[in-house]
């Protein structure tokens, strides 16, 4: 399945910010759902700020345009009060994109291992994420900082215990 850009994508003036608050903040908003859609096609969970401008989101070669720099650090700085994003280093040069909130993503987890009758159920990391079982899932594949992160909202919740096992890390649901 092939990503679908948005109409603004070929549309040059996107790739500039615009002077007016209200046209700027619309784009700001089509910048940052544009980022946060691909990266969820393409499974994306890290990104590189300076390979960044290079990427297909930030360069159209079709109408040669690129969002320049300092306008990308613009949109990753929205995604970050959003919540979409963290910073992997001091330097901003690396960061998480969360194109699904841990909270989100527990919640999936949850629904399917309810949904499944696992309740009451021991799973490895592994087992959950890149398990036969759920193949099927958006959350197979998902990396584990993140699938951690999912898995202690649901043990604050109540709903799971994050378990040390031979072998690794697992998690009991409740």
């Amino acid at each position: 399945m092939s990503f679908e850009w948005p109409w603004q994508y070929n549309f040059p003036p996107f790739f500039t910010f615009q002077p007016n608050v209200d046209t700027r903040q619309k784009q700001l908003a089509a910048w940052c759902s544009l980022t946060l859609s691909y990266c969820r096609h393409r499974k994306l969970y890290t990104l590189d700020v300076m390979e960044a401008q290079e990427s297909p989101v930030f360069n159209n070669k079709k109408i040669e345009r690129k969002l320049p720099m300092e306008a990308i650090q613009v949109v990753f700085e929205e995604l970050r009060k959003k919540g979409n994003l963290e910073w992997i280093d001091k330097n901003k040069t690396r960061c998480l994109i969360m194109w699904r909130r841990p909270e989100e993503w527990g919640k999936l987890i949850y629904q399917w291992v309810s949904r499944n009758g696992m309740v009451n159920s021991v799973f490895t990391l592994y087992e959950l994420s890149n398990g036969d079982d759920t193949e099927s899932e958006e959350f197979h594949g998902l990396e584990e900082w993140l699938l951690l992160r999912s898995l202690q909202i649901l043990q604050g919740e109540g709903k799971a215990e994050l378990i040390t096992m031979d072998d690794g890390k697992g998690v009991k649901f409740f």
